[in-house]
């Protein structure tokens, strides 16, 4: 065998056997323990043998020895932990470390990880197929829900990814308006896309690149840049561009520069801004959809947008996006209309059966209370700990959804954002690891609660953050 086969099977026998209690939860025959040891695994010393191992291996397999740049630690220093598997709150790496886990795979998991419900559905859906190519009508039933809860939505298009939905509804707004150009926020992320890659936060920021190489000029002459929660610099590119402007996107809460939160006057001026030049407004709920409210950020706020991107918690933790907005828009999409788009798996039966599953576990009364008072605990135990040892730090929560910056604030825009000392949380993160608390590994990045959460959690969660902020 080549070097690379013999990795590969290494690979493949470490999963076997640290995984076997994960095969166990999923009903697996075979497996030797029960979902009871899942979620009861014994404590012990912090060792990352195996995980060092693994990402060794998977650095010379895959560029960075990741799939997504952010997940390398490249920000916070030190090599990853490399995960076995996931239940409820928590989660457990190859060395079998137990972390309470506030990244939530980056937001689905908003009914814990794994659950039950979820899993029994995708069982069954597994016997009909994996893939279908063709209409069904679980694609119906997640439309309706999506339609029923989100105020924009009148009709809807799956995709595979939040980056697609993105460029998707990009290409809309143009096709619709018949103009070019649009407007983004500086730290907004829209995915990787060449148009969306400029002052794009999140990974972009994390890894110290202005924008991306390999970005041509042309894909982002019509992009132009505006400042979070600053009317006026929208106002002056909308001046500065008469009848140009297809439209405006941002995240009606920010994620991927940290947790911003943006002032409602500046949400409601870009929707009068957008109605009086005939542009679009575009919300990228991707993250915030079903997250801070079941309707999302438009929901939180009472602003209804033009056109809204979804994905994360539409899908239960299964690859999904989706785009959707007012039916006359939407029709432009085709075969309704000319504006092509397509994907061979969009809409597939077990994306579209994790988030029905989901959205009927989060209409159940109490949910988003439960969310909001647990993320409320959990932020202001952490600041309250940091001001105690003598620390700068600011942040806040919006129902299950949470963000910290280390600096004195407050944090209104990415450019108040890097203000941050991201060395301390560098040292501070890896301190949390190290006592088994997992958080976003970037400081530009949101946190994320779950309904699987429990009080214990947070004040397990809230000691150790005085433990570490008291050793900085």
């Amino acid at each position: 065998f080549g070097r690379r086969t013999k990795a590969m099977f290494r690979l493949l026998l470490i999963s076997f056997v640290a995984g076997s209690t994960a095969l166990a939860n999923h009903g697996i025959p075979g497996a030797r323990a029960s979902r009871s040891n899942v979620q009861n695994v014994a404590a012990q010393p912090f060792t990352t043998t195996k995980s060092e191992k693994i990402f060794g291996e998977a650095k010379d397999l895959m560029p960075g020895g990741v799939s997504s740049p952010v997940r390398a630690f490249n920000s916070v220093g030190g090599e990853p932990v490399v995960f076995d598997r996931v239940k409820g709150a928590y989660a457990w790496d190859v060395d079998d470390n137990k972390y309470i886990d506030y990244v939530g795979t980056w937001g689905p998991a908003i009914i814990g990880h794994a659950d039950d419900t979820v899993l029994d559905a995708l069982r069954n859906a597994l016997e009909k197929g994996t893939s279908f190519g063709a209409p069904s009508l679980l694609e119906n039933v997640l439309a309706e829900m999506v339609i029923d809860a989100v105020p924009s939505v009148e009709m809807v298009r799956f995709t595979n990814s939040g980056t697609e939905a993105c460029m998707g509804v990009l290409r809309l707004m143009r096709a619709y308006t018949g103009r070019e150009k649009i407007i983004k926020f500086e730290g907004c992320y829209h995915g990787h896309a060449d148009s969306f890659l400029v002052q794009a936060g999140s990974g972009v920021a994390t890894l110290g690149l202005p924008d991306s190489p390999g970005v041509p000029k042309g894909a982002t002459s019509g992009t132009l840049c505006a400042k979070y929660n600053d009317l006026a610099s929208v106002e002056a590119l909308f001046e500065a561009n008469k009848d140009e402007i297809a439209g405006v996107i941002l995240e009606p809460v920010v994620g991927n520069s940290g947790f911003i939160v943006p002032d409602k006057e500046f949400l409601q001026g870009l929707r009068d801004l957008t109605t009086k030049h005939g542009a679009v407004l575009v919300f990228d709920e991707v993250m915030t959809g079903f997250r801070i409210a079941y309707g999302g950020a438009q929901e939180h706020w009472g602003i209804t947008p033009d056109l809204t991107t979804m994905g994360k918690v539409i899908g239960g933790g299964l690859p999904v996006g989706a785009y959707g907005g007012k039916r006359e828009i939407m029709e432009v999409v085709a075969p309704a209309g000319p504006m092509y788009q397509a994907g061979t798996l969009s809409g597939n039966p077990l994306a579209m059966t994790a988030g029905i599953e989901t959205l009927k576990a989060l209409k159940q009364p109490g949910m988003y209370e439960k969310l909001d008072k647990l993320t409320g605990r959990l932020i202001n135990g952490i600041l309250d700990a940091a001001r105690e040892a003598g620390h700068e730090v600011c942040g806040g929560h919006i129902s299950g959804m949470f963000g910290f910056f280390f600096c004195k604030g407050p944090v209104k825009s990415f450019a108040d954002a890097t203000a941050s000392d991201t060395a301390k949380f560098a040292r501070w993160h890896r301190a949390m690891l190290e006592k088994g608390i997992y958080l976003a590994p970037s400081q530009y990045e949101a946190g994320f609660m779950s309904c699987a959460h429990t009080e214990e959690d947070i004040d397990a969660t809230i000691a150790a953050a005085k433990e570490v902020f008291a050793t900085l």
